[in-house]
C-alpha cells in the first residue's frame, strides 16, 4: 500500500481551501481584488512543505542577524504591540494587499496559529508573490518550541507519569539494589483517574489544533 505523508496544519489548511473554492476565503481577507489561483501549483507546493518555514529555522535566522527575508505579522496592532517576534513588522491581515510587501521580496507570515497566516499566503500567492511562506503553526508553536520549550526527556517523563497513575501506578526514584518492588496496584484502583494527556508543549504525541491568526 502506498505511502501517505502526514499533513501539517497549513498542508490541511491549503487542501481545505483549495478544495472548496478559496475564492470565498480571499474576498473575506483582501475585498475587491481579483485573486488568480493555479490550484495544482499551490498544491505541489503545499504537499512538498515549501509552503512554511519552522520556528527553530525561523529563530536560527534571527540569531544569525539574516536580512534577507522580511517577517509579517499578520495580527492587529494591538496584539503586536503586546508581543511580537523580535524583527517582525505589522502589517495585519486586512492591509497584506495594500503596497507594503513587494512581489520581490522574502516573506514569512505568522499570526497566533496557523489558519490567518495559510489566508494571507494563498492570497500572496495568488497574486504573483512566489516567495511568501508562514511560520509553521504560528505564534503559538513559536512559544512552545522557542521561548518555552520543554526538555525531550522532562516531557517524555511527564508523560509516563500520567499514564503510570492511570493505571493506578505513580513515579519513583531508581531503585536500589535489594531494594523491595513496589506493591502492584489492585484492579480498583486503575480507572481512577482521567485518561494521560500530552502535557502543553511536548513531543512525542499529537498537539492540539490551532487556531486564530
Amino acid at each position: 500500500m502506498r505511502f501517505i505523508p502526514k499533513l501539517t496544519l497549513n498542508q490541511k489548511l491549503g487542501v481545505f481551501a483549495l478544495a472548496l473554492g478559496a475564492l470565498a476565503v480571499f474576498a473575506n481577507v483582501a475585498p475587491g481584488h481579483t485573486v488568480k489561483v493555479n490550484a495544482k501549483e499551490l498544491l505541489t507546493s503545499v504537499g512538498r512543505a515549501e509552503d512554511h518555514v519552522t520556528p527553530a529555522e525561523l529563530a536560527a535566522w534571527i540569531v544569525e542577524g539574516r536580512s534577507d527575508y522580511r517577517l509579517i505579522d499578520i495580527r492587529d496592532e494591538k496584539s503586536f504591540a503586546e508581543y511580537h517576534i523580535p524583527t517582525a513588522e505589522n502589517v495585519p491581515l486586512a492591509t497584506v494587499l495594500d503596497g507594503a510587501l513587494g512581489r520581490t521580496d522574502k516573506i514569512v507570515l505568522y499570526g497566533d496559529g496557523g489558519i490567518h497566516a495559510a489566508q494571507a499566503w494563498m492570497v500572496l500567492r495568488g497574486r504573483g508573490f512566489a516567495q511568501v511562506y508562514t511560520l509553521l503553526e504560528g505564534l503559538d508553536a513559536w512559544k512552545d518550541e522557542v521561548l518555552f520549550p520543554v526538555p525531550e526527556e522532562q516531557a517524555r517523563f511527564e508523560r509516563a507519569v500520567q499514564v503510570a497513575k492511570f493505571f493506578g501506578g505513580q513515579p519513583r526514584a531508581a531503585a536500589a539494589p535489594g531494594s523491595e518492588p513496589m506493591a502492584l496496584p489492585t484492579q480498583a484502583l486503575a480507572p481512577a483517574v482521567a485518561p494521560p494527556t500530552l502535557p502543553a508543549g511536548a513531543g512525542g504525541g499529537p498537539k492540539k489544533k490551532r487556531e486564530g491568526c
